[in-house]
């Protein structure tokens, strides 16, 4: 159960909330503290992915979340996924944040895509390809992972992808590397980010395709024993002379690169997990301060200055971070300004860097017997840390970004002092 002053879920004051998507998030919270919270210590120790969580997600209807409901799915926007999102990863980081991965594909072909211009027969064949995917995850349960890193600038945003897709009569042949592929393994298709291959390729030749885990020439590669977030298993991907039919192509040709540029929230998704480790490290100091926690000697330490002095300053991250996350999971929206741009830039920062540092204060406020792989917290630290080191947005990206966006306005340069 969640910390007696602790929010109920992520969002605290419901009342901007309307009543289908208090369901949403309540159903979550629901999951992760009764299916999810109990499982999640063994897939951390295992490094095993948590394929009884996903049962659990297809039966109650949150892998269609983001699907509209007049085609199955529960009609979940963006601010709906982040709030999730969230409050899954209060119970199990490592199914929350390979979740993202899932629902992140269907936010692309869904919201992005339809504020995208498109001439007729390319919306028509959009059309005819998301009602396919969506029709896989509604009624079979299929789950879509996104692998995105390959290492370097590519993964940055900064340079085309090195996996590369030949057209070829109907379809494309697409042969590269993915690292760190989550639900790598797991997933019934892989959301592939490539490049088309032409003699003068650049990041807008970008291609989003669906390649199916048994096809030939793609496999799985690769030992799986990361600091944390073990559960999510993310191995290597290997494509080799893989042939993806055109119905494979989650968005239209040249695209991608116009969503990603359009809608940059959708990169910060990822911070929904670790909003929710940061509430979750908060939840466990004061139940543990408060000595109740099951299986604990019944000792309060509430009482001592040093404790309440740095749940005071643990609550005042928490609400920096929440304050932030809920902002910019509210104002998404496809072409934001300048100030939303480096709102976000500055929000997805905190977030990851707030969950890391209340994890810390955390552990150092609770004692030595916090850190027993019997308790959540040294699962919360070790998962904790990996936020910051996440493509395409690490702390230090997020900085770099964050500097010069806040002092060059879009296309302006130096010039040269006599």
């Amino acid at each position: 159960m969640p910390a007696p002053n602790a929010a109920p879920h992520i969002a605290g004051d419901t009342v901007w909330l309307t009543p289908r998507q208090c369901e949403m998030v309540a159903l979550a919270a629901d999951l992760g503290r009764n299916r999810f919270a109990p499982r999640a210590a063994l897939h951390d120790r295992e490094a095993s992915f948590p394929a009884d969580n996903y049962r659990d997600l297809r039966d109650s209807g949150l892998l269609a979340l983001c699907i509209p409901q007049d085609q199955g799915g529960m009609g979940g926007d963006y601010t709906t996924f982040m709030l999730v999102a969230a409050e899954i990863g209060r119970h199990c980081g490592a199914t929350a944040l390979s979740y993202t991965m899932h629902v992140g594909a269907t936010l692309w072909t869904g919201l992005v895509a339809d504020a995208l211009q498109m001439s007729s027969a390319q919306r028509a064949d959009h059309e005819a390809h998301r009602a396919t995917m969506r029709e896989r995850i509604v009624a079979h349960g299929a789950v879509y992972a996104q692998p995105f890193s390959e290492g370097g600038a590519a993964s940055a945003g900064k340079a085309p992808w090195g996996t590369r897709a030949r057209r070829v009569e109907g379809g494309y042949v697409v042969t590269g590397k993915k690292l760190f592929a989550t639900l790598a393994g797991a997933a019934d298709f892989y959301g592939v980010l490539c490049t088309l291959d032409t003699p003068e390729a650049t990041q807008r030749d970008t291609l989003f395709l669906a390649v199916p885990a048994e096809a030939p020439g793609l496999s799985v590669c690769g030992d799986w024993d990361p600091l944390g977030m073990r559960g999510t298993v993310s191995r290597n991907l290997h494509l080799k002379e893989v042939f993806v039919r055109d119905r494979g192509r989650l968005l239209p040709e040249g695209l991608y690169f116009e969503a990603a540029q359009r809608f940059p929230h959708m990169f910060a998704t990822l911070a929904a997990t670790y909003m929710g480790i940061a509430q979750a490290a908060y939840d466990f100091t004061v139940r543990y301060l408060r000595a109740e926690l099951p299986g604990m000697p019944q000792v309060p330490r509430r009482m001592y200055p040093t404790k309440q002095h740095a749940v005071a300053q643990m609550r005042i991250m928490l609400e920096q971070a929440r304050a932030m996350f809920l902002q910019t999971a509210r104002e998404a929206r496809v072409d934001p300004d300048a100030d939303a741009r480096l709102r976000l830039l500055a929000s997805h920062h905190t977030v990851m860097e707030n969950a890391n540092a209340l994890c810390t204060l955390a552990i150092r406020t609770c004692g030595g017997a916090s850190m027993l792989k019997s308790l959540p917290l040294e699962r919360l630290y070790r998962d904790s840390r990996c936020g910051s080191l996440m493509l395409p947005w690490t702390a230090e990206l997020c900085l770099d970004q964050l500097g010069r966006d806040s002092l060059y306005d879009s296309g302006e340069g130096d010039e040269a002092i006599e």
